[in-house]
């Protein structure tokens, strides 16, 4: 399995007699490279396994989120939209998303919400805080449009000082030109 690495004992014969975390090609290369012959590492039997049920990772093992909380808005929903190069107007593909922000909100109507505007590098920080400002207005706009009470929004600009991807290049720009709805 790629990336799969446990702890092993390795032999005395290794001369090492001590736990190492690596995997068997590791192990091989760590030896070649110290001129010792390669001899085959065992699983340590001292290591305690946690039981199936703590040890976590597994996304299928975890208990679904809460109803209402930001966790259960990520997983069923998604939390945020995008938006085109110097544009807060909503793109036709992002309606879909906003359309299920609305059907989220008004299932949990005690939810309170921030919806945070985000722009990508280029461009003035000023530029960009008003940027993000227009772009959170625009979601919060189509929301209350769909029935969504004014008063549970709010919204936020953070122009470009929080971006979700580092770089220079228009994938890493396309993603953080976006507004990111944010349960309180």
């Amino acid at each position: 399995m790629p990336g799969y690495s446990r702890t092993y004992r390795l032999p005395r014969a290794c001369g090492h007699g001590q736990h190492h975390r690596l995997n068997h090609d590791q192990h091989r290369v760590a030896h070649a490279h110290a001129g010792q012959e390669h001899s085959p590492i065992q699983p340590d039997s001292r290591v305690r396994r946690l039981p199936a049920d703590r040890r976590g990772g597994d996304q299928h093992d975890q208990e679904p989120p809460q109803p209402g909380t930001q966790a259960d808005l990520v997983a069923n929903v998604g939390d945020r939209i995008f938006f085109d190069f110097d544009k807060s107007d909503v793109r036709s593909d992002q309606r879909q998303r906003l359309d299920a922000w609305a059907d989220w909100l008004k299932k949990y109507p005690q939810v309170t919400a921030v919806i945070e505007g985000h722009c990508d590098e280029r461009g003035t920080r000023e530029y960009n805080l008003a940027l993000g400002e227009r772009r959170a207005s625009s979601a919060k706009n189509y929301l209350v449009a769909k029935g969504v009470d004014a008063k549970r929004l709010q919204t936020i600009s953070y122009g470009k000082e929080r971006p979700a991807v580092l770089g220079s290049n228009e994938a890493s720009w396309s993603q953080n030109r976006r507004a990111v709805l944010v349960v309180q």
